[in-house]
């Protein structure tokens, strides 16, 4: 139910967020469709491989890969993995906690739209990018406003009298970013905000070998999205999530 209602507020329906103390907001996910002020905040950024998580019906996917950017979208609801592909941008469906393809070498991950909220837990997402993204390279993840309390707890979607199943999900402030990414193994490089939205940009800690040498060889990110678009390895990177 709850991507069957994502999918009709990609369609224009007036789908509501619902938290548990009875407070809504529209979720209005037709504005995920095109790229927004302030998405350059972002896609700027994105030079080497660059993994999408929660990338809906792919607007960043897409605007990536029409640069000519290496990138892979992941998100759970069907419907909007397959608008990303209908679009011309590479995704896959499945869960950002399961088994990714070029895990621990893509050079950038992105957190958009809130996407650090996902699963509900933070901290957990965060130890999880940090598995993802190769030694040295980049989160952007987008947040909230300074001041604004950082929360926890479960929501579900509505449309009118139909309601999904109730799903954790969290909100992060800029300001508890820095604690959040000392905890999880990045280094916050810069916060900003543009055209009325905030980013975080997060480096991680490079690891390194006991003779001193640095993790990852950087090149693997490329290969495990050219390996998917040729059903090859990336392919066989990818069992566990399900194609569209």
């Amino acid at each position: 139910m709850i991507g069957e209602l994502y999918a009709e507020s990609l369609a224009g329906a007036e789908v509501d967020i619902e938290y548990e103390d009875g407070r809504r907001e529209p979720l209005a996910a037709v504005r995920w469709l095109e790229l927004i002020d302030g998405d350059e905040a972002m896609l700027s950024r994105c030079a080497g491989p660059t993994l999408d998580v929660g990338s809906g019906p792919g607007r960043l996917t897409v605007g990536l890969a029409r640069r000519g950017v290496a990138v892979l979208g992941i998100d759970v609801t069907p419907h909007a993995v397959r608008l990303t592909r209908q679009a011309g941008g590479p995704a896959l469906c499945g869960d950002v906690f399961g088994h990714v393809p070029g895990a621990g070498q893509w050079a950038t991950a992105l957190l958009a739209d809130g996407n650090i909220g996902i699963g509900g837990d933070p901290p957990a997402l965060l130890r999880r990018m940090r598995e993802l993204v190769r030694p040295g390279g980049e989160l952007i993840a987008e947040v909230g406003p300074p001041g604004e309390p950082s929360t926890a707890g479960r929501v579900r979607l509505r449309h009118g009298d139909v309601t999904g199943a109730w799903f954790r999900w969290a909100g992060v402030s800029v300001s508890d970013v820095p604690p959040l990414a000392r905890e999880s193994g990045f280094t916050v490089t810069d916060c900003r905000e543009e055209a009325g939205r905030w980013f975080a940009y997060l480096r991680q800690e490079c690891r390194t070998s006991a003779d001193g040498a640095t993790e990852g060889d950087g090149k693997g990110g490329d290969g495990a999205i050219e390996g998917w678009r040729r059903g090859g390895a990336g392919d066989a990177a990818a069992r566990g999530l399900r194609r569209v």
